[in-house]
């Protein structure tokens, strides 16, 4: 059995394949990066399988738990951008990105056991939670390139941002549904108006803001970089930072 004790060393260990691989990329070394990238993702991914089987549930209930996807899933986003796009320096500012998250986990532990309660105890659990947060990962790669437009003050990363962005809310879409007839079975309402609801409707309609405007309205790449840096910005919120918020307290997502 695989504890959370041990996750500092399969993740060093993955983050360490995952900056040897962003070297790779910068050096034009393909297949190379493709390997380290990858090799990183299949540790990572024997940590989860290991420490699922540990707590027996899957590991997706307290914010921890949820990092510890949004790093594998911000790396898998990278490593198919750089697969498909070749920018050189996406793995790295990727990998940064899940290091930040993996930090978090390392410096600031939760306790993790293994008793859900009976509101989780439902077959919407994963992939509710799983699609979250590979759309996360998603309009966390569409941020970097954003960033990357911004300051470059260039339209070009706008092909690639429009992919991750309409494929982003195709997941975040659909996490949104099969959360509404999960709440349905377990509170008896698709939808409450809860402050961690709240906010993913806003985030929701940022993403229609952008591909409306991508749809129709020309080449203006500046506003199109700054929607995705909201959605980004409000994914965050709708994550934990509503946590934060005393009307959150009595929310029915407080777990």
């Amino acid at each position: 059995m695989t504890g959370w004790e041990s996750f500092i060393y399969f993740a060093s260990a993955a983050l360490v394949l995952w900056l040897c691989g962003a070297l790779a990329a910068w050096k034009d070394r393909y297949r190379t990066a493709i390997a380290m990238t990858a090799g990183g993702l299949l540790v990572y991914a024997v940590f989860i399988v290991l420490f699922w089987a540990g707590l027996q549930r899957p590991p997706m209930r307290t914010l921890g738990e949820t990092r510890l996807w949004y790093s594998f899933f911000m790396a898998v986003s990278g490593l198919l951008v750089y697969a498909r796009w070749r920018y050189r320096w996406i793995l790295f500012y990727s990998a940064v990105l899940a290091a930040v998250f993996i930090s978090m986990n390392i410096f600031m532990p939760e306790i993790h056991d293994r008793t859900l309660m009976p509101a989780l105890q439902s077959s919407w659990f994963v992939p509710h939670v799983t699609v979250y947060m590979f759309s996360y990962s998603l309009v966390g790669c569409s941020a970097i390139l954003a960033v990357a437009g911004l300051a470059g003050n260039t339209g070009k990363y706008l092909e690639t941002t429009d992919r991750l962005m309409y494929i982003g809310t195709a997941f975040l879409t659909f996490g949104m549904l099969s959360g509404a007839i999960w709440a349905k079975s377990a509170w008896g309402l698709y939808w409450s108006w809860d402050p961690k609801e709240t906010w993913a409707a806003v985030t929701w309609f940022f993403c229609l803001a952008y591909i409306h405007l991508r749809l129709y309205g020309g080449s203006r790449y500046r506003m199109a970089y700054i929607l995705v840096l909201a959605v980004f910005a409000g994914l965050q919120m709708c994550w934990y930072g509503v946590n934060w918020l005393p009307s959150a307290q009595e929310s029915m997502h407080v777990y």
